[in-house]
């Protein structure tokens, strides 16, 4: 019986590590639309800080698919911010090597947003890393592939409210990790919420905490939240949630419109003039 168990793990490992080759492949025809350059995203991330990614691989269309949202990847900045953008201070969970450490430059070619975590001090932040990179060499979660994978052979015709829950995220084992659920499980190890499920209760401020003070001598009450189980969120929820500020480097580094500089491209303003229609996309 230990030797069929033994010949069964081998040959769902090399099934899961062709698997994993096959939806890491990049797909063709992918457009990147932002003008914001790898460099100034880099600059611009600091500790804590979740970047997305609008990937192009197979993998990435079944997540979009499900989850009907453009972003698919999640990793964390655990660096201390001003780092170089080939500075591996992204910390993610990969289908291929697992838990790992790539630079921002990594995903220059994609579409990205940043999401910060609001209030957090050096102590919470501290934690936080600290948490991830005790996942580093975890191996990616394989029942995620085997779950996604029936979405790329066929795609169901599935009612827009039934796909997220329709996404096996994982088999919960300590040791394996998807990118979302990794970075959820890292912000629940501090309280940090995102997105909670609210109750009809209310309860008294903490008297412990500053704030639980100002709501006790208030005489008000504090609304009661439900953490959702960390292998429940997506990449998208940490672009949904209320608690984490969209940060636009542009924006962060000082835009003013007044400055920008528009161009013509060929063709296009001719055919404008002559009242014909330009093609889809300008």
């Amino acid at each position: 019986m230990g030797w069929y168990s033994g010949v069964s793990n081998s040959v769902s490992r090399a099934v899961g590590k062709r698997l994993a080759r096959f939806l890491s492949r990049r797909l063709p025809s992918y457009t990147r639309f932002e003008s914001t350059s790898i460099d100034q995203t880099a600059s611009t991330l600091r500790a804590g800080d979740i970047l997305l990614v609008d990937g192009n691989t197979r993998i990435s269309t079944a997540i979009k698919y499900l989850t009907q949202s453009s972003w698919s990847h999640a990793c964390l900045y655990v660096g201390r911010g001003g780092e170089s953008s080939s500075a591996e201070t992204l910390l993610e969970a990969d289908l291929e090597e697992g838990v790992r450490l790539v630079a921002p430059n990594f995903y220059a070619g994609f579409n990205l947003r940043i999401c910060r975590p609001v209030g957090l001090n050096d102590e919470d932040r501290d934690a936080l890393i600290a948490f991830a990179c005790s996942k580093l060499g975890h191996q990616y979660d394989k029942k995620n592939v085997f779950d996604l994978m029936r979405y790329l052979i066929q795609k169901p015709v599935v009612p827009n409210r039934l796909r997220r829950s329709m996404i096996g995220l994982g088999s919960g084992e300590p040791t394996k990790a998807i990118c979302s659920t990794l970075i959820a499980e890292t912000f629940q190890s501090i309280d940090y919420p995102i997105l909670p499920m609210p109750s009809d209760k209310l309860s008294v401020g903490d008297r412990s905490s500053s704030r639980g003070e100002e709501a006790v001598g208030r005489g008000g009450e504090v609304p009661v939240f439900y953490r959702r189980h960390f292998t429940h969120y997506t990449p998208r929820d940490f672009d949904l949630s209320p608690y984490f500020r969209i940060v636009k480097p542009t924006l962060e580094q000082g835009f003013d419109y007044r400055l920008f500089r528009w161009g013509e491209l060929d063709g296009i303003a001719e055919s404008a003039e002559q009242g014909e229609k330009p093609p889809i996309g300008f």
